[in-house]
C-alpha cells in the first residue's frame, strides 16, 4: 500500500464519483471520520454530487452529542468519556440512519442538541428522497457498528495531530490515542486520506 499525492479538489471529485457508483439503499450513506478536517471535506463532496444528479443532505457528528450533564459527569476534560460518552450514538441512528435504511422513510432530523447551549434544536424533520446522499462529518465514528455505504478516514500521524488540534483541547490527544489502538480507523475505513497537511492530502492505494 502506498499514498498517492492528490490535490483536495480533486480528493473531493474523486470522493463524488466514488459515491455516486456506490449502490444505495436506496440511499447512499457516506461517513467522513477524523479528528479534525472533516466538515472541509464534507462540504467540498455536495456540489460535484449534485452536479452528479443527487440530492444531499449534510448532518454533523457534534449536532448529536449528548446533553452536557451526561457528557461532563467525569469532568469536563476525561478523554475516555469523549471516547464512549460524548456521541449520542443512538440517536444518531435512530434519527438519521435508520430512516434511510432498507424500508425507510427518508426523514431524516439534521441536527438534535445545540451543545453551545445545551438545549435542543427542535428542529423539524426533512425529506432526503431516494436516490440521495447523507453525508455525516465527525470524530470517532467507526468502529461502532454505524451503518455507512462508503466510509472515509482523514489519517492524521500523532505529531500533526496535535499541531492540528486546538490547544485547549490537547486533553483530548488522549481519545484519539485510544480509537487509534482499538478502532484501527486507517484499517476499517473504505477510503483513507492522509491529511497531515491539509493543503496536500494523499489517498492510500494498492501498490501497483
Amino acid at each position: 500500500m502506498r499514498y498517492r499525492p492528490i490535490t483536495f479538489e480533486r480528493l473531493a471529485g474523486e470522493l463524488a464519483e466514488r459515491i455516486l457508483a456506490t449502490p444505495g439503499t436506496p440511499w447512499v450513506r457516506v461517513a467522513v471520520d477524523g479528528a479534525v478536517g472533516t466538515g472541509s471535506l464534507a462540504g467540498a463532496l455536495t456540489d460535484p454530487l449534485r452536479v452528479g444528479g443527487r440530492p444531499v443532505l449534510r448532518v454533523s457528528a457534534p449536532d448529536f452529542l449528548r446533553p452536557a450533564s451526561l457528557r461532563y459527569e467525569r469532568g469536563r476534560h476525561d478523554p475516555d468519556a469523549r471516547y464512549t460518552d460524548w456521541l449520542d450514538e443512538g440517536a444518531l441512528r435512530r434519527e438519521v440512519l435508520d430512516p434511510l435504511s432498507p424500508g425507510g422513510n427518508g426523514m431524516v432530523l439534521p441536527a438534535l442538541w445545540d451543545a453551545e447551549r445545551d438545549r435542543a434544536t427542535r428542529l423539524e424533520r426533512v425529506a432526503l428522497p431516494p436516490g440521495g446522499v447523507l453525508i455525516a462529518d465527525g470524530e470517532l465514528l467507526l468502529g461502532r457498528g454505524l451503518p455507512f455505504e462508503l466510509t472515509v478516514h482523514l489519517s492524521l500521524s500523532a505529531g500533526a495531530l496535535r499541531r492540528r488540534l486546538p490547544e485547549q483541547e490537547h486533553w483530548a490527544l488522549a481519545a484519539f490515542d485510544r480509537y487509534e489502538r482499538e478502532v484501527h480507523p486507517a484499517e476499517v475505513a473504505d477510503v483513507v486520506v492522509r491529511a497531515d497537511d491539509p493543503r496536500h492530502p494523499a489517498v492510500l492505494t494498492a501498490a501497483s
